[in-house]
Formats: structure tokens, C-alpha cells, sequence
């Protein structure tokens, strides 16, 4: 079985694409939505993030996502304390999984992959792309943030010109949902011609 890396800047449409591959019967794991589930189910890892980043990280039980986004976007350091926290347990996560999938190839959308180096463990990386403005416009209306927050989380991550570099295919989402889907059928269809 293939394993296939997604990923692409804050705000590029990489969860619209992940979908677009699930419609075709692609088993997707969402690294991000995973890390987001296991921050409020794993007893240690809260016990860890609430140790660092004190009581203020949980409100009732929830994640206080917007307390931790002021002070994780702002300090690198403090970002990168928490991805150390949360990284391992996502990896742990994704591996049983894997374990349980049966397809020619599965993919795995997250979006720190170059950010961690993580890109020579796929066969194959999918770039997603979408022009800066466009970015900030679905963050604001997706997460309620200003153009300042959205414009800090984006600086925190690799220009997406770097990652196209080496991406092995690559989806330009600017809005045309047609050609997107069309370009996902592509590539589709070519991952499944290198499989033996």
C-alpha cells in the first residue's frame, strides 16, 4: 500500500482536496483533525499541555483553541513545545490506523509535513497551492481571525513555493472547484498506474 502526503499553506483548500480523494474511495487520515481529537482524549498529552501552557489551555474540558493559537502563533518556541507534545501521538495514531486499511494507497493531509522534515517518508506528496489574499480570505471567514492572525500562522509555516519545489504533483486552488477536481482525478488515476 502507497502512502500518499497532502499538504499545503494555512487557508490553501487542502481539506476540499483530502475530500475530493475520499469521494474516489481513497481512505484519508486528517493529521490536523486527529491531533485537534486526541488533545481533548489523551489524558497524558493533556497532562503535558496543561503543565506547559497552564490551566487557560482547557476550558471545561475543551480545548481553548484561541488562547493557545495567541500564545503558540506569537513565541515559535511555545509552537514548537506543543507540535513536540502532539506530533508523537498523532504518528502513534496514524500507524493503527494504517493498520486497518485496505486500499491501493491511502494519503495522510498534513500540514506541517515539510515543516517536520516528514516528506521522504511518503511515496508520493500533493502539494496544494492558492494565491496569499485568497488564503487570508478563507482563514478569516473559516476561523473568525483577523488578516493579522491569519497573516502571523502563515509565517509560522514553510512558503509554499518551497514545497512546490518538491512536491510531486501539484494542485493550484484558487476557487475553480471543477479544475481542482479534475486535477485530483489526474493524479488519481496516475498513483494507481505506479502501483503494481
Amino acid at each position: 500500500m502507497k502512502i500518499v502526503g497532502l499538504t499545503g499553506g494555512i487557508g490553501s483548500g487542502k481539506s476540499t482536496v483530502a475530500r475530493m480523494f475520499e469521494q474516489l474511495g481513497v481512505p484519508v487520515y486528517f493529521a490536523d483533525d486527529e491531533a485537534k481529537k486526541l488533545m481533548i482524549t489523551s489524558l497524558p498529552l493533556m497532562d503535558k499541555i496543561k503543565k506547559r501552557f497552564g490551566e487557560k489551555a482547557y476550558d471545561e474540558g475543551r480545548l481553548n483553541t484561541g488562547y493557545l493559537a495567541k500564545v503558540v502563533f506569537n513565541d515559535p518556541g511555545s509552537l514548537k513545545a506543543l507540535n513536540e507534545m502532539v506530533h508523537p501521538e498523532v504518528e502513534s495514531h496514524f500507524r493503527k490506523w494504517l493498520a486497518m486499511q485496505d486500499a491501493s494507497y491511502i494519503i495522510q493531509e498534513n500540514p506541517l509535513l515539510y515543516e517536520k522534515g516528514r516528506q521522504d517518508q511518503f511515496d508520493a506528496v500533493i502539494v496544494v497551492t492558492a494565491p496569499t489574499e485568497l488564503r487570508i480570505e478563507r482563514v478569516r471567514s473559516r476561523d473568525g481571525a483577523t488578516k493579522a492572525e491569519v497573516e502571523a500562522r502563515i509565517q509560522n509555516q514553510m512558503d509554499q513555493d518551497i514545497k512546490v519545489k518538491s512536491a510531486d504533483y501539484i494542485i493550484q486552488n484558487d476557487g475553480d472547484l471543477g479544475s481542482c477536481k479534475e486535477a485530483v482525478r489526474a493524479i488519481h488515476k496516475n498513483i494507481l498506474s505506479t502501483i503494481p
